[in-house]
């Protein structure tokens, strides 16, 4: 395949990549590879935590996003992380972290990156180029009206995810664009923008630095703060860990003991008692209701622990009377 690209082109991107935060250089680092290791990572650390505040300053944006993206995954939708390069991978490594964490099916939060697996490891450069292929991509997985697109690039007009968000939106899909660049192209295109201002490099041009780790940290909360909606997290346990190793069978036990105070065996025991329901294993040692009856209840209230604990509260307790009790 051929992927000369005319002069005139070449030109015109030039000129608009000067023209974006992200790829400035930034003259305080002007003699950064003249720096001993300990300054040189001083200078990274400082960087770093411009990420942080950018990511504060757009906490407006990112909650917009939570709150339209919840009620899409309570009526069944899918939230879909989109991008190219490290963008994409960012996508893909929170997508593939909630499942384990929140007991989530895996088709909950889905990662694409553009270029497929192999793109998860090696470079696949050009695939960012194609913005049909980022709607062909979205279609490959069965995007429907009902799911949410997070499409991410730190430049804001990567062809791919440009192309991908116009698709669902299109289609009726709910779309972000996250960027980290102002007045970017996909927040344009997209229904809400967040847009995580980072400003260059300390080796400029390389968005995986402050851009990757901005990215990240929006990534995070939005999937975090979107379990703990859908009733997740109780208090800020992780109560629908999947034990699926011994690491996470003792952090298991750990939650139970540390929402009920009891000691570690009546965990391990309650535990047991309802196939290795966290929830269920709480709710089983708080009330004294039955394994079964934890797990209907739960059911019932769409597995919200504290819906279920408020519930069983809320009956009244049988007043045994002196009189009624046999003493023979």
């Amino acid at each position: 395949m051929n992927h000369t690209v005319p002069a005139e082109d070449h030109r015109a991107l030039r000129e608009l990549l000067g023209e974006l935060a992200t790829e400035g250089v930034n003259d305080a680092h002007g003699e950064f590879d003249l720096l001993a290791t300990e300054a040189q990572l001083a200078a990274m650390q400082a960087e770093s935590a411009q990420a942080v505040a950018a990511v504060t300053d757009a906490a407006p944006q990112v909650a917009a996003a939570i709150d339209a993206i919840v009620p899409r995954l309570r009526a069944g939708g899918r939230l879909v992380y989109l991008g190219a390069g490290t963008a994409g991978r960012m996508g893909v490594l929170d997508a593939s972290e909630i499942p384990p964490t929140f007991g989530t099916d895996p088709s909950l939060v889905v990662g694409v990156i553009a270029g497929g697996e192999i793109a998860l490891r090696s470079a696949v450069e050009d695939a960012e180029d194609d913005a049909a292929r980022g709607a062909a991509d979205l279609e490959a997985i069965g995007l429907t009206p009902a799911d949410a697109v997070v499409g991410i690039s730190a430049s804001g007009r990567t062809p791919y995810v440009v192309g991908a968000l116009e698709h669902a939106r299109a289609l009726g899909a709910l779309t972000v664009g996250l960027s980290c660049n102002a007045g970017s192209r996909i927040g344009e295109v997209a229904d809400l923008a967040i847009e995580t201002v980072v400003g260059p490099e300390i080796v400029a041009g390389s968005t995986r630095l402050k851009g990757g780790t901005a990215q990240k940290l929006v990534l995070n909360a939005i999937s975090t703060i979107a379990m703990v909606r859908l009733g997740k997290v109780h208090g800020n346990l992780m109560v629908d860990v999947q034990a699926t190793n011994a690491k996470l069978r003792a952090r298991a036990e750990r939650i139970v003991m540390l929402a009920t105070g009891v000691d570690a065996a009546a965990a391990s025991a309650a535990l047991e008692s309802v196939g290795g329901s966290v929830k269920a294993a709480i709710l089983v040692t708080i009330t004294g209701v039955s394994p079964d009856d934890a797990l209907a209840r739960l059911s019932t209230h769409d597995g919200v622990l504290r819906d279920a604990l408020t519930e069983v509260r809320a009956v009244p307790m049988p007043v045994i009377r002196p009189e009624e009790t046999d003493v023979r």
